[in-house]
């Protein structure tokens, strides 16, 4: 899919700050093949994400179209959320009754902790389906500001304890079900993982971040330097979608516990972990800053670091080397993962 087909909402909505990089290019920065790309991104007029904003921001993404068949077709449920919570609205994708247990993926969208749905992740999750023989649940988690932490990732918590709960109808085994997400879907996909290992109750046979959104200081007290998110998802946005939320201040001395895995101080007993990011992407010191800790902790850690790519790269210049490698990393790491449960 080429530009603007299936694009990060974060990309070209709150332009990039330039305070204090006035000498540097960060198209400089940026790999040759996805130069074109990046220079459209800059280009684009941008609009300050802010509680004001932020209904017309989310009508800026449009919804890729799902795939037609034989690719598996989306089915769309309502859930039981946690006690006293709606609902939760889930695809499943790929569900076949009887035969061998297959393993599945409850995964979580993009967009900031603030935007974005389900819907915009639907092709993809059928693909992940098709390729990888599996069940996928996409998971339409609320959104900040209107539901701040804890509920979105409660609403993914329902979700992964449905998939365990009706393994059998869904034609899943419970030893091969991991979770997956992509920015704030890592993000969240990282606090799943954590609350699953905090209550002792649901197992998680991997965990797959693709450039996750994991440290709410990020764009606030720690500033990016040189060409590090200028392209894309901006350290400004960063902060408004952390602090929406958080329902406070991002970057406060005590954010709830479990709400910011960066600032979790135990991550032993997490599962195996796939850790992807771009080289100039606004996340990348805080994605190899977790990798570093869960190394150290003891959990089996890849972390694939493309040089010279920016926030979503992969989505918005899906043809570019340096976007099928960090493609087939991941695959490959997934597929190892349910290959060895």
């Amino acid at each position: 899919m080429g530009l603007g087909q299936l694009r990060d909402p974060s990309s070209g909505i709150a332009r990039p700050s330039q305070a204090g990089a006035a000498a540097i290019d960060p198209l400089l920065a940026v790999d040759p093949d996805l130069r074109d790309a990046a220079r459209q991104i800059v280009a684009e007029p941008g609009q300050p994400l802010t509680l004001a904003t932020i209904a017309q921001v989310r009508t800026l993404w449009p919804v890729p179209p799902a795939l037609g068949a034989p690719a598996p077709q989306p089915e769309t449920l309502g859930i039981p959320g946690a006690p006293g919570d709606p609902d939760v609205s889930v695809q499943v994708i790929g569900r076949l009754g009887g035969g061998t247990p297959r393993p599945a993926i409850v995964h979580m969208h993009g967009g900031g902790l603030v935007s974005g749905t389900a819907a915009h992740s639907t092709a993809f999750c059928q693909m992940l389906a098709s390729e990888f023989d599996c069940v996928v649940v996409n998971v339409d988690y609320r959104r900040a500001p209107e539901t701040p932490f804890p509920g979105p990732v409660e609403d993914n918590y329902a979700a992964l304890k449905w998939v365990h709960a009706k393994a059998a109808d869904l034609g899943v085994d419970r030893r091969r079900i991991a979770v997956m997400g992509e920015s704030a879907g890592g993000g969240l996909a990282a606090m799943l993982a954590l609350l699953a290992r905090d209550r002792g109750e649901l197992p998680v046979c991997f965990q797959l971040l693709i450039y996750p959104m994991l440290d709410d200081r990020t764009g606030g007290a720690r500033r990016p330097t040189g060409a590090i998110g200028q392209v894309g998802w901006s350290a400004e946005a960063n902060a408004f979608g952390w602090s929406a939320f958080l329902g406070g201040d991002a970057g406060r001395e005590a954010p709830p516990p479990g709400s910011v895995p960066a600032r979790v101080e135990d991550l032993s007993g997490l599962p195996a972990t796939f850790i992807g990011v771009g080289a100039v992407d606004l996340f990348v010191d805080e994605d190899m800053a977790y990798a570093r800790r869960l190394v150290r902790a003891g959990v089996a850690t890849e972390l694939h670091v493309a040089p010279g790519a920016f926030h979503a790269f992969d989505f918005v210049v899906p043809e570019a080397r340096v976007s099928r490698a960090f493609t087939a990393a991941w695959k490959a790491a997934l597929a190892n993962a349910f290959a060895s449960a």
